[in-house]
């Protein structure tokens, strides 16, 4: 039974490392390639966008998958959105790995906002000049903020944006998650951040830095996710899954 992955996160890793030593399954990886250095899965990996509804629905045909697995990024909105297209067309399975929001907790002091546009506007509103910001929206986000004057961005993505941010000052970190308690409590503290501007990713490896803007005290402007439209199964563990590629195998 060959599966595609539409990959790219953690999740799609662990599914990607039980599917490689399941001789009932042959799957194929799929990253858009965005990142430079990508950890590699162990599958047959290839690179790039599909060309659109038509390509992805081509490249299904042509390679004879039987069940597509989107475990892509919450916020990839519109490769989630071909994958249901392109799977309605076909007659294929759509199973997606997913991953529950981020909700506030005591002592949370978080802003909501839609997108990355109103992330700016809230920014301006409650931040005055000279203040830090730790910004891990992606290096592909920086252009909403660089209308924003006098503060100080401190932006954190996987690899350095190209090209880079027009920002008047700004500091670089390449890193990948997971992180943990204390590194992002010293991160807050080592570059003196006064607010956090994150998307609603879910999931434990980038969580950390909410719990140490709560101790610290700070705000978080929160990017809520798009709405996707709904897979033919919505799943939240790498074993359900499995076990659903199982019953679709028969």
């Amino acid at each position: 039974m060959h599966v595609l992955i539409l990959g790219g996160t953690r999740d799609a890793m662990n599914l990607a490392a039980v599917l490689l030593h399941d001789p009932r399954f042959e799957a194929t990886y799929s990253l858009a390639g965005r990142t430079r250095r990508p950890l590699p899965s162990g599958l047959p990996t290839r690179r790039g966008g599909f060309g659109g509804i038509a390509g992805l629905v081509q490249w299904l045909q042509d390679h004879g998958a039987a069940a597509v697995v989107d475990a892509t990024h919450p916020f990839a909105a519109q490769m989630s959105a071909n994958a249901v297209a392109a799977c309605r067309m076909t007659g294929l399975p759509l199973l997606r790995l997913g991953r529950p929001a981020w909700t506030p907790v005591d002592g949370d002091h978080w802003y909501d906002v839609p997108d990355l546009d109103a992330a700016a506007v809230r920014l301006g509103e409650v931040t005055e000049p000279g203040q830090n910001v730790l910004l891990t929206t992606g290096g592909t986000t920086l252009r909403h903020f660089e209308s924003m004057a006098g503060l100080h961005f401190v932006v954190r993505c996987v690899d350095p944006p190209e090209p880079p941010p027009a920002f008047a000052s700004w500091t670089l970190i390449t890193d990948r998650g997971p992180f943990d308690l204390a590194g992002e409590q010293a991160l807050l503290s080592r570059y003196g951040i006064d607010i956090v501007v994150t998307k609603n990713s879910g999931g434990l490896a980038a969580q950390p830095k909410l719990g140490a803007a709560r101790h610290a005290g700070l705000p978080v402007i929160m990017v809520e996710r798009p709405e996707l439209p709904s897979a033919d199964h919505e799943l939240y563990s790498v074993e359900d899954v499995i076990a659903n590629l199982e019953a679709l195998r028969g």
